[in-house]
């Protein structure tokens, strides 16, 4: 699976692990302003091993081949867009073909994995129904016709499935089953996400902004289900939850 350190795939890690799957994570330092969620997905990797989950992680770089892709995430002399997740700025976000390059990764590994160890291989990925209006590479026609195209140019392939377990689900889904994995495996819910990122641009302490898209979408979604989000903002928690709340009343105003 991809592990980018982020609430979506942290939780889909959770969810592997509380099924009994042995999982090899693959994460990436791609240049992202918000390095700083490969140091919380090492956090949780220890953590987990601390209570008897072993988890394998890889970190590859490709920061000097999407060097020369162009977005706000990559290029710290940008500024990256606030409001809400859904807002035609955010596009600003994107990272041309990242998905598919990731994704070919994962694939190659996995492969790997499946003609050395002699096992059917599942590349599991956290992409999720609310990242589909601004991230096309996050749409299931996307992954539909990749996987089509992966299959045709390797051997080996009738060996390889593909799981998007959150691909019809939001952002309080993707928490609630972080939640129920949680239990199952006696693990501290508020622990685990404080050892998540999700703003994309955190302050040099990698406190959350608490105003970006994803950051908003977050906030959203863990009021949704009656908690505070245990990541570290650099305003209190009242204030940006009430600052998502306007953004979220405003933008419903102007649809």
């Amino acid at each position: 699976m991809a592990l980018s350190g982020g609430m979506d795939s942290t939780a889909l890690l959770l969810r592997m692990l509380a099924r009994g799957d042995s999982v090899t994570c693959i994460s990436y330092n791609y240049g992202q302003r918000h390095l700083v969620e490969l140091e919380r997905a090492q956090k949780n990797i220890e953590y987990l091993s601390s209570n008897g989950y072993n988890v394998e992680q890889i970190i590859v770089d490709l920061s000097s081949a999407i060097s020369s892709i162009s977005s706000t995430l990559t290029d710290t002399t940008s500024e990256v867009p606030e409001g809400h997740y859904e807002e035609e700025q955010m596009k600003q976000t994107v990272v041309p073909n990242r998905n598919a390059i990731f994704t070919s990764i994962l694939y190659g590994h996995a492969l790997s994995i499946s003609k050395n160890e002699d096992c059917d291989v599942s590349l599991t990925l956290g992409v999720h129904s609310g990242d589909h209006a601004i991230y096309p590479d996050c749409r299931p026609e996307f992954y539909n016709q990749l996987m089509q195209a992966l299959h045709t140019g390797n051997w080996g392939s009738e060996r390889i499935t593909i799981d998007l377990p959150y691909i019809d689900s939001d952002k309080e889904g993707i928490l609630i089953d972080a939640l129920e994995s949680c239990e199952m495996m006696s693990l501290d819910f508020d622990i685990v996400f404080a050892n998540t990122n999700t703003s994309y641009n955190p302050d040099s302490e990698g406190r959350s902004s608490g105003k970006t898209g994803s950051d908003v979408e977050r906030i959203l979604a863990f009021h949704a289900i009656g908690r505070v989000d245990p990541v570290e903002y650099v305003d209190e928690w009242e204030n940006v939850l009430e600052n998502a709340l306007e953004i979220e009343k405003e933008f419903g105003a102007v649809q």
